[in-house]
């Protein structure tokens, strides 16, 4: 484990010899402060030295946790980290707050495909695709095993160990009952190039409380550009879609080949029946087709709400402009719904899960907005239109806010992931 600073071992806890509010007891005081958004706890901080201190302890996360207080968070990456600060984005209170940039590196430039995730409360940053300075020829695009994490008490970025193997645009899931981030497949491709770079079909699991990275049984084939998923029901890792091999048209332009299957990883021993053994830890199977040749050439962005009563996961997918939803059942994809707004926007949507809500997400251009009731400020800058669907409730809802980032926001490159602190 990355050593503590000084800083963070003072942080440990609150001085309990401190008035958080003058009146109160503290323990009546920390609870009314714990219901205070993370989002505007960066604010507060700066209003006394007895703020500044909870604020920045361990006793407001664990208070956070107890009263069930804690905020959705999403966090977005528009660029390389080590050059554009990455966002957390709070939705409910449309506020934000930037984060460090992560630590550069002289020698590597130009970081994309790399996989952002959330473990306990921190945010983890692994592997990604870069140019190396040090290497020949210098537009050959190189994976990297770097592996780095977002501590929120100290507000920095700690690097972690690296991965076995270099990747980039790789499966990833996090397995929280055993505190462990399992990646799998990836390669070396960046998003300057359109099929380029290598494939791999290896897999590894980080141990958190280790910090190292373990190997695990390949996948069957090689397979990058895939997305992961873990049902912790019944202990399987799945990794869907992705490209394997190519083939030229003419001799001459690449083209991937995509799948339309999906492999799975069985992480913990099935019970034994009165015949047999149902399945051994470690194997993969294969799944089927997904869907048919001529429903979609390859897979969408998909989001994976996870149902913390029945343990078993909700799979969805944006393909265009509606929305499906994985039936483990039939390995089809179900039309859920369709995006009731679809505005005069040819790029990329952003798609991401959010405290059981699905956000949809695109920044509109000061000529897309024609409702008279924007403001005149608003028109001119532009702002970010997310529709919001509740799939319990089957019902849409929608924000206008404006984009917390200085520059154009690309959601076809932009990196997301949920944080809840």
């Amino acid at each position: 484990m990355p050593p503590s600073s000084l800083r963070q071992q003072q942080l440990v806890a609150t001085d309990e010899t401190v008035t958080l509010i003058p009146g109160l007891p503290n323990d009546v005081a920390s609870l009314i402060l714990a219901f205070v958004p993370y989002s505007h706890q960066s604010r507060l901080k700066q209003t006394c030295r007895s703020w500044f201190l909870f604020f920045s302890s361990r006793t407001l996360v664990f208070d956070r946790h107890k009263f069930n207080s804690q905020s959705d968070l999403l966090c977005i990456f528009p660029q390389d980290p080590s050059i554009s600060s990455p966002f957390l984005f709070d939705a409910a209170n449309r506020a934000c707050r930037p984060l460090p940039p992560l630590p550069c590196n002289p020698s590597t430039y130009s970081l994309c495909n790399f996989t952002s995730i959330s473990l306990g409360p921190y945010i983890y940053l692994l592997g990604g695709s870069h140019f190396d300075a040090r290497s020949f020829p210098l537009d050959r695009p190189l994976p990297s095993d770097s592996a780095f994490r977002f501590n929120f008490l100290t507000f920095s970025w700690e690097r972690i160990a690296p991965m076995i193997s270099p990747r980039g645009s790789f499966a990833c899931a996090a397995v929280r009952s055993l505190n462990q981030i399992i990646v799998a497949g990836g390669g070396s491709r960046h998003s300057l190039f359109g099929a380029a770079g290598s494939r791999i079909s290896s897999v590894e699991r980080y141990d958190v409380a280790k910090n190292e990275w373990v190997s695990m049984d390949e996948m069957p084939r090689f397979r990058a550009g895939c997305v992961g998923f873990v049902a912790e029901e019944s202990g399987e890792f799945w990794v869907m879609g992705g490209y394997g091999d190519s083939r030229t048209i003419s001799g001459v332009l690449p083209v991937d080949e995509y799948y339309r299957d999906a492999v799975v990883m069985q992480l913990k021993k099935k019970k034994k029946t009165d015949d047999h053994d149902d399945g051994d830890r470690g194997t993969w199977r294969e799944v089927g087709d997904m869907w048919d040749e001529w429903e979609r050439s390859r897979i969408g962005k998909i989001v994976v709400m996870e149902d913390e009563n029945r343990g078993r996961p909700e799979v969805f997918m944006l393909d265009k402009f509606d929305i499906l939803r994985y039936d483990m059942g039939l390995n089809r994809w179900l039309k859920e719904t369709t995006i009731p707004e679809i505005r005069p926007c040819k790029k990329p949507l952003g798609f991401i899960v959010l405290d059981g809500e699905l956000y949809v997400m695109t920044v509109l251009k000061g000529s897309d907005l024609n409702e008279t009731r924007r403001s005149q400020q608003h028109k001119r800058a532009g702002c970010l239109f997310i529709q919001i669907y509740h799939p319990r409730k089957k019902t849409w809802r929608y924000i206008f806010t404006k984009p917390p980032f200085p520059q154009p926001l690309d959601f076809g490159t932009a990196i997301m992931c949920t944080v809840r602190l």
